[in-house]
Order: C-alpha cells, then structure tokens, then sequence
C-alpha cells in the first residue's frame, strides 16, 4: 500500500508539473490521465478510508486557502458568500433529492438527501486555477473561494444528519437546525481561539522554523478538536486561517517569506493526489455499476449530474435579485433612521445612526460613508460575472470522500447496494463537473470578456495614492532623526544622511557625486582622495546605523500600507503585493549586513 500511494504520488505530482510548465488546468489533466491509467491492468485498485483522506486533506487546503483570502473581501462579499455556500447547499441536496427519490425511490428518501448533500459543495480548486490563469475581477474569485470555504461545513453537517437518519435515529427538523447551529458557534470559537494564540506565538518567537512547523499542525489539531467538541471542523480550521492571514502583516518579514512557499508545495502535492485519486477510483465505481442495476444507476447519475448543472444558475441569479431587494429595504430603513436621528438621537428608531456612531467613532467621515456604504450595498455583479460563477461549480474531493466515508456514516444499515449506488452517482457527478463545466469555463469566461482591467487600473490608482502617503510619512521619519543624526556624526555624518535620503525618495543623484566633482591640480587631487577616504571610513563606522534607519523607513511604509487598507483606500490584496516587494528589501538588507567584511 505504501508503495502504491507513494507511486500514485509521484506521478500526479509529474503530470501536473507538466500542466503548470504547459499552461494548462491541472487538476483537469491530473484527472483525465487518472481516468485512463485506472483502465489499465497492471495499475492497482487504490482505497483509503474516507474519514482519513478528509481529515489529511481538507484541514490543510482550506487552511491554506483562508491564508490567501482577504478578510475584507471575504466580508464585503459575505452575502453572496453566505447565500452559496449555506443556501445553495441546501437547495441543491433539496432538489438532487427529489430527483433522486423519483428515479430509485428504493434508497429512500433520507438516502436521496444523502446523496443530494454529498454532492451539493463544488470545489474550487480548479474554478480558482482558471480564474486566476485567465485574469477574473477579484469580487468573482472572492465569492467563488469564499462559497467553498463555508460551503464543506454545510454539507458535512447535512450528510451527518441524514446519515444518521439512514441508520435508524429520529432527527427532527429542529434538532437539524440545532446541531448546525452548535457546529458554527463551536467551530468559530475553537478557530479564532487557534488563530489568536498562533498568532501571538509568531509575534512573541521571530523563529519561522518554529511557527511555520506550528502553522504546519495545527490545522489538523484543530479540525479534530472542533469535530470533538460536535463543532465544523471546516469553520475553525478557516476562522483560523482568516484570523491569521488578516494578521500576517504585523509579523516579521522572515516568517511571510518563509510561509507561503511553504504552503503553495503542500497545496500542489495535495490537489495533485486528490485529483489523481478521484480519477483512480474509475474501476470501483465500474464493478459497483455492473453488480447492481446499472441502467437505473448510470440514469440516477446523469440525472443528478444534469439536476446539480441547472440548479446552480438558477439560484445564483434568482438569490441575487433577492439580495438586491433585501438590500433597498436596508437602504430605505436606514435613511429612515437617519431622518429619527435629526429629529430625535435618543428616539428608537434612530439606534442604527446611534450604533453605526458607536461602532465608527475616531473613523473620519470618508471612512464612516465607506463603511455604510459597504454594510447596506452588496457587491455588485455583471450578469457575465454571475454567468460564470454559475458555471464554476466543479464538484471534488470532500464530494468523493464522503461518499467513501458512507458505510461508517450510516453504520452499515443501507440495504446491499445502495452505498455503492451512492458512491458510484457521486464519482459520475465529480468527474462529470470537473470535465464539462472545467473544460467549457476557460471558453465562457473568454466569450463573456470577464477580466480583471478595472482592478488593474484601480490598484494602480490605489497605489499612487499609497506611494504619496509613505512618502511624506517616510520624510518625516527621517526629519525626526536628523537632528540626532548630526549630533551624533558631525557635518560629515549629516551630508551622508541626505545622500541616504535622497536615495531612499528616488531622487535620481548619486551619493558620491561629491567625490567625483573634486577640484582639478594634484593637491586638490590629493585632498579629494582624502576626504573620500574618510567618508568610506564614516560610510564603514554607520553602516549598522544605516542599516537600522532603512528598517525604520521600511516599517514606517508599512504602517502607512496598513492605515491605507484599513480605512479601504487600497484593497487588501494590493498591500500583500506591496508588502511582498518590501519583504524583499529588508532581505536583501540582512543579506548584505550578512556578507559586509568587519
């Protein structure tokens, strides 16, 4: 079995750094050649629990994942999020379930919703790849990987319950509701909690060996621990990773810098063999179709496949007219408070003005508007937009675990046959989802001219206006220590200190312009030799001090990057770039304190 999993391994990881060196979807052709490997004889049959490939997969990728996302984005988008990734799930297990119940009502009909749940959350490893290959605008890709962030708690929680219906106990309607209720509340808490002290951990230890090996485990630890506690292990394993990524910026460059290569390895070597896996399961899924009734079955699967296709556009479009009606009545209630306001500030109707007054004082007016503006309006979205996240709605492996996961869940209890109908109907939808919609987004995105040129020209305007505040910010740090500066150096010291300033704004002159523009004759001569001696000397003795005053410049901009996205001028995906290439800086700093001769 080692053997098998490890040469599984390497050839998904093969295959897809032939897809990524070619520019094509890789988890689509990790599959495909999965699929066809699976047909040859000397290839082996390869199992894993389902409970065991869930827990060594999921915590770690969806970590991963809410490291990379923007918590503002995240929750601007929260209503499209919300109604996705909790409303669609329902739905489409709903549907897929009435569907399902019609054509074999011999599964019954808990056993239908069942089914409907464990292929009700899509996946979007490969939605995200293409997107981000082909250029969508950031508030798609916001809600495409927001939705699959929340949306494996909701099934997970909806396959439990009808698992357990399946096998005999009674849940009613309201103890449903209950038992996802517990599963939020407790799967947040025990997240945050995680986040908060990982957090404090790589604030306390500058050691990116120590807390990136933390980083590494304790998603795991905290998906068994929430589930332990009847809580989403899903929800806490992404509150943590929000938590911390929204936090990243506080801690030291090192630890960025060693982090994300780090986690772009695991998630390549992870979504390589997830994808290689579903592939490999093409002959179980074959036996369980021939040894039952196989028509019937391969009917249920392409009539679930083709339910789960047409159901997606429809309650993306129809939810979010709905949310835009839902909307103008906030607009309408809010300016209604506004009107209390002036007439009464302690009235009842006006404690919204009176919260919103509470909850944004210290914030100037710009960012106070900004503010309301985001809590009452949604994000909107073209119908091209909407189009495509209609169709990014490829389904993966927490759909194909937790149909491996199906004989433990339901305690054995279905009649012989239905598990490996199940099983069989959620391998054909996987793959089916992840070979048409994967195949045809690429096309439809291009068709539609879905791109990201407005956020291009917005970061751009969004860094402009960055690079002005850190720039009168960073002439006023340097003001501070002037004065110091030449009591400490002298005359000599202070014209070294402008050089370096000059420097760091950009001016185009050279520090050594003095040394270059010596008076003619050899005394001159002789003299200019000199004093450039003593300022290599002087250069030599503030080197560390240089040092320290380009660290301070560094950190300056830095805050100011921070104030910017915090009152919304610059969004936060532009501050991780920029905060990006001043990482490199203070490295290439350290690194040539590294290496200068004492």
């Amino acid at each position: 079995m080692q053997v098998e999993l490890f040469s599984v391994l390497v050839g998904a990881v093969v295959v897809a750094a032939v897809a990524r060196w070619r520019g094509w979807p890789a988890p689509l052709l990790v599959t495909a050649v999965a699929l066809a490997a699976s047909l040859l004889p000397f290839v082996p049959d390869l199992e894993i629990d389902g409970e065991l490939l869930l827990s060594l997969t999921l915590p770690p990728l969806l970590y991963s994942a809410a490291l990379d996302a923007s918590f503002v984005s995240f929750r601007r988008s929260m209503p499209h999020v919300r109604r996705l990734g909790v409303g669609l799930v329902a739905v489409t297990a709903l549907i897929v379930g009435l569907v399902a119940w019609l054509i074999m009502p011999e599964i019954t009909f808990a056993g239908a919703l069942l089914l409907g749940a464990i292929v009700g959350p899509p996946d979007a490893v490969s939605a995200a790849a293409i997107g981000r290959k082909l250029g969508l605008p950031r508030r798609v890709m916001t809600v495409i990987s927001g939705e699959s962030l929340i949306n494996d708690a909701t099934s997970l929680t909806l396959v439990r319950v009808f698992a357990a219906i399946v096998a005999g106990a009674t849940v009613t309607v309201w103890q449903g509701l209950g038992e996802f209720a517990l599963a939020v509340v407790v799967g947040v808490a025990v997240g945050v909690v995680a986040g908060v002290v990982l957090h404090a951990l790589r604030m306390r230890f500058d050691d990116p060996v120590v807390t990136g090996t933390a980083g590494l485990l304790l998603p795991f630890g905290v998906y068994a621990g929430a589930e332990h506690l009847h809580g989403s292990g899903v929800l806490a394993v992404v509150a943590m990773g929000l938590f911390v990524g929204s936090q990243a910026p506080r801690t030291s460059y090192t630890q960025r810098q060693q982090e994300k290569p780090i986690w772009r390895s695991v998630d390549f070597l992870l979504e390589s063999f997830v994808f290689a896996y579903i592939g490999l399961q093409l002959p179980t899924v074959l036996d369980a179709v021939f040894q039952n009734d196989g028509v019937r079955t391969i009917l249920l699967a392409f009539a679930v496949l083709a339910a789960v296709l047409v159901v997606r556009p429809l309650f993306v479009f129809g939810s979010y007219q709905w949310g835009r009606a839902w909307e103008r009545l906030r607009v309408v209630r809010w300016k209604k408070a506004v009107e209390a306001f002036q007439r009464d500030p302690a009235s009842r109707r006006a404690r919204l003005v009176r919260l919103a007054k509470r909850k944004h004082a210290g914030d100037d007016a710009v960012a106070v508007k900004r503010a309301m503006s985001e809590r009452l309006h949604e994000p909107r979205l073209s119908w091209q937009e909407r189009t495509v996240i209609s169709w990014a709605g490829m389904r993966g492996v927490v759909t194909l675990a937790m149909a491996a996961a199906l004989p433990d869940l339901t305690e054995q209890s279905m009649p012989d046959g239905h598990v490996e109908v199940l099983v069989a109907v959620a391998f054909i939808v996987t793959v089916g989802t992840l070979l048409l919609q994967g195949l045809t987004l690429p096309a439809l995105i291009r068709g539609l001219g879905v791109s990201s040129d407005d956020d291009a020209a917005a970061d751009r305007r969004a860094i402009a206006r960055v690079r002005a505040e850190s720039k009168k910010a960073g002439i006023e740090f340097l003001r501070t220590r002037q004065t110091a500066w030449e009591e400490t150096h002298g005359p000599e010291g202070a014209e070294l200190l402008k050089a370096f300033s000059r420097r760091l704004l950009r001016v185009e002159r050279d520090t050594e312009r003095g040394d270059r523009d010596a008076v003619r004759g050899d005394g001159d001569a002789a003299r200019a030799a000199q004093e450039a001696s003593r300022r290599q000397a002087l250069k030599r003795d503030v080197a560390d001090e240089i040092a320290e005053l380009t660290r301070g410049w560094l950190t300056v901009r830095r805050e100011v990057l921070i104030e910017q996205c915090r009152l919304g001028n610059v969004s936060e995906e532009v501050m991780r770039d920029l905060f990006d290439a001043m990482d490199a800086e203070e490295l290439a700093l350290d690194s040539r304190g590294a290496i200068r001769p004492e």
